[in-house]
């Protein structure tokens, strides 16, 4: 009852609080699948952000043979490269218009190599300077090549002590850095993400997950025989799933798979963004209503359809805007994040329709639309934004630019769209608060529980009333010093003369 109650007054607040152009409803169709979470982790539906263009299959491409176990996307300029790892061959496709892929080449064989085959290629990665990248797993190596396909160089397994003589290498994801330096994440190996220098030298592993553990079973392992210890489960950092390289040179790495305790404990990270020295700083500043909002999906997860269980991130692309798509593979779901972790959007589900997928293994982008593979479907989905969702990107855009105005503009109109969307108050609260606009910019804030924002808001309120009243706060406080001064010395003026009078006429 109270929630009910709370929720009444807060909507009564934002009406009144940020004046009656917020009196917009959500324009949203019976098949909208897009939502958001309010501040008390509510669902809210939304307008559709984007829209299924198309969905590809072999025959239209115009492939003679049907990709089969598919596992990772690649996007280079105006190509896209599919790993088709059940085939042993990489499919390179280019954009020839809004919805239309042009197969220009596959990839099986490699010129100067002295195994000159592919054997399961897991991923594929092209540098600045034209070098493609193979992460050849069926032979342990990851290859580099020139456009014309001419061996170049090849990475093997890394000399570690960590890893036993025996143990076979399976690169499985690999990024590139500016300096031609590779950052590979292998099945089996849980120290990080594999590194190699530009010559093909093992330099040692960076990023390594946070390890979650049970303090009871911790305490136990002292104490326990070493046969005991041997048939406890191992605290080990987790494997990652997927890797993203962003125009900056920042790593975002994805591992599913967490148990759902050490994710609501917040022990371990469904997303991480890694710099050059491994460290994570993903920035987390989300918030609902249980505190820090958590970039891990959805928030419930109850079972249904036969899916049950917390999301599982198997991929993350990122747009040039620092907006970072996360791929859930357990629900067939996408869940944009802003640079603060806030959610910006989520959408799609598990399915046979246009829109939702059976296995999605991979994501990518291609400016603002998104590409999403599907395994077990042997398809590719490509999503266009809305005029919703290139409502948002606009704001977001101009706000990063400095154009202060015109992201008001763009927030206002989001607005308009969905009066239910937290971002678009924030936007608009943060677009007033950079043009100096302290006391417009509270309302909106406060609206929707942003006490950070709210805070910076009007500390510089305050700063700015004191300096435009600082005369009138000067005179104030004299007069409140002298004047009982003045009245003081007044009377102590007229008690003497009163004395004066008093003593001359004794004296008489």
């Amino acid at each position: 009852m109270k929630n009910k109650i709370a929720k009444i007054v807060t909507t009564l607040a934002v009406v009144i609080g940020v004046g009656f152009s917020g009196l917009a409803t959500v324009e949203a169709g019976e098949d909208n699948y897009t939502y958001t979470y309010d501040y008390w982790g509510d669902v809210q539906e939304s307008p559709d952000v984007y829209s299924v263009a198309k969905v590809y299959t072999y025959k239209d491409l115009g492939l003679s043979q049907n990709i089969s176990n598919a596992e990772s996307l690649f996007v280079a300029g105006d190509n896209v490269y599919i790993c088709d790892t059940g085939n042993n061959r990489i499919v390179v496709l280019q954009r020839k218009g809004a919805d239309d892929f042009e197969v220009v080449r596959e990839i099986s064989q490699i010129k100067g190599a002295d195994i000159n085959t592919l054997s399961e290629p897991a991923d594929v990665a092209v540098s600045d300077d034209g070098y493609i990248y193979i992460a050849d797993r069926g032979n342990a190596r990851i290859l580099k090549v020139d456009m014309d396909l001419n061996y170049v160089l090849q990475f093997n397994k890394p000399v570690d002590l960590a890893l036993t003589e025996d143990s076979v290498f399976k690169p499985d994801k690999i990024v590139i850095d500016t300096a031609g330096r590779v950052y590979c994440s292998a099945k089996g190996i849980n120290k990080g993400l594999v590194k190699y220098e530009n010559d093909g030298t093992f330099s040692g592993f960076v990023g390594a997950t946070r390890v979650a553990y049970n303090f009871t079973d911790y305490l136990w392992k002292k104490f326990a025989s070493q046969e005991q210890r041997a048939k406890m489960e191992s605290f080990v950092p987790t494997e990652y799933d997927n890797v993203y390289m962003d125009s900056e040179g920042f790593i975002y790495a994805c591992a599913g798979g967490m148990e759902e305790e050490d994710l609501k404990a917040g022990t371990v990270d469904a997303v991480r963004k890694l710099n050059m020295l491994g460290s994570d700083i993903l920035v987390r500043n989300g918030a609902y209503y249980d505190g820090d909002f958590p970039v891990y999906g959805d928030l419930y997860w109850g079972g249904g359809g036969g899916i049950s269980g917390p999301s599982y991130f198997k991929d993350v692309t990122v747009l040039d805007n620092d907006l970072y798509v996360c791929l859930d593979q357990n629900r067939g779901r996408l869940f944009g994040y802003d640079d603060q972790g806030r959610m910006v959007y989520a959408f799609g589900g598990s399915g046979n329709m246009d829109g939702y997928f059976r296995k999605p293994v991979s994501i990518e982008h291609m400016d603002k639309d998104l590409l999403v593979l599907d395994q077990l479907d042997c398809s590719i989905t490509l999503f266009i934004p809305t005029e919703y969702g290139s409502l948002i990107y606009t704001a977001m855009d101009q706000f990063e630019h400095g154009e202060y105005d015109a992201a008001q503009a763009s927030w206002e109109q989001v607005k308009m769209l969905n009066g239910n969307y937290s971002l678009a108050y924030i936007g608009i609260g943060r677009s007033l608060l950079r043009k100096g606009e302290y006391k417009e910019a509270m309302p909106y804030f406060e609206a929707k529980y942003d006490d950070e924002n709210y805070s910076r808001a009007f500390q510089q309120y305050r700063k700015q009333w004191i300096r435009e009243n600082l005369i009138g706060i000067v005179v104030i406080i004299l007069a409140l010093f002298l004047v009982p001064m003045g009245i003081g010395r007044v009377y102590q003026i007229k008690e003497e003369i009163d004395n004066a009078d008093i003593f001359k006429l004794r004296r008489k």
